[in-house]
């Protein structure tokens, strides 16, 4: 709290923050469209960065825009069907796409070009050359220490407990190992058990590569410490499947299992999925109650013998918000 309240009361914080409101509402990112264009800010960003550098993969555009994998994937599925990006197989890895501007989608890059340059030199003309530099110089020195900022930030989290999305190496394993452990434990589940998780891990992971799958894992000292996953393809009929949502006994209670949740909700919500499924064994109430809190409605219950012990086993479903 001390530290929050020294921030506020530094003078060149607040001037900043005052200025960069002032930068977002007349560069126009209060409205829903951008640059004299129909489309969002995201678009119209994803749009430059493709028109600067002539192309790159979905991954690299993730990285330029600071966007999740499920909204970058949302957004050039529209942008593909209005024909304004073109995939194509890239020829180093066959897995994933290059991303270019298609004809028209150069136009729009250079009305948007057109639009930024003349809105930046006419501000620029109101001032000194002197003045001129000084807002070069410091809008330059002020966004890489922006970035720098959360570079440092970053590597902090990397200290503590992050959670992020994709694949991680030893995921596949560990998904097992934990599911194992904490069900032979609490539920007297075997071998068959433990089998079957690691099957159905390893048969998901790699189609991470399709924008319907995404998995989550929350990371802690380096260390898996949790995950859940959404896969949109086993099911089929437009329904996306809830799979291995698992958090360390040791960090329950800090909100992390609602912010997998809310992440992987987001995610469905983001891919169109009519409904979503989940399947988990009655007696589980803190992770029922957190499902219900996310919208799922108990829709099944019946006796099962899959796991290799009896068990009463509960189906969810939660419909695509309105």
């Amino acid at each position: 709290m001390g530290e929050a309240m020294n921030l506020r009361a530094d003078p060149d914080v607040s001037r900043i923050r005052a200025a960069s409101r002032k930068l977002v509402r007349e560069l126009g990112f209060m409205q829903k469209t951008l640059a004299g264009t129909e489309y969002s800010a995201s678009a119209v960003h994803a749009i430059i960065e493709l028109g600067e550098c002539g192309g790159m993969s979905a991954k690299q555009l993730c990285e330029r825009l600071l966007l999740e994998k499920s909204t970058v994937s949302r957004l050039l599925k529209m942008l593909v069907e209005r024909g304004i990006i073109e995939e194509t197989r890239c020829e180093a890895d066959a897995r994933s796409k290059d991303l270019k501007l298609t004809a028209e989608g150069e136009r729009l890059f250079a009305g948007i070009t057109n639009w930024a340059q003349t809105r930046v030199a006419r501000a620029l003309e109101t001032l000194e050359t002197a003045q001129r530099q000084c807002v070069v110089e410091g809008l330059e020195l002020y966004s890489q220490a922006l970035d720098d900022g959360r570079a440092e930030t970053d590597a902090a989290n990397r200290q503590g407990t992050v959670i992020k999305a994709g694949y991680r190496p030893g995921i596949v394993g560990w998904i097992a190992q934990m599911h194992g452990s904490y069900y032979a434990r609490e539920r007297g589940f075997g071998v068959m058990f433990e089998a079957i998780v690691a099957r159905g891990v390893a048969e998901f992971a790699p189609r991470l590569e399709s924008p319907a799958n995404e998995i989550w894992y929350v990371e802690e000292g380096g260390e898996l410490r949790g995950t859940i996953a959404i896969d949109g393809e086993d099911l089929g009929e437009n329904r996306g499947h809830l799979r291995w949502f698992f958090l360390d006994p040791r960090l329950r209670g800090r909100g992390l299992g609602k912010d997998l949740m809310r992440r992987a909700m987001e995610h469905c919500d983001a891919q169109g999925f009519a409904e979503t499924h989940l399947w988990t064994l009655k007696g589980l109430d803190t992770a029922r109650a957190l499902y219900e809190a996310f919208g799922f409605t108990l829709a099944e219950e019946y006796r099962g013998d899959q796991w290799g012990k009896e068990a009463i086993e509960q189906k969810f479903v939660r419909p695509r918000p309105k």
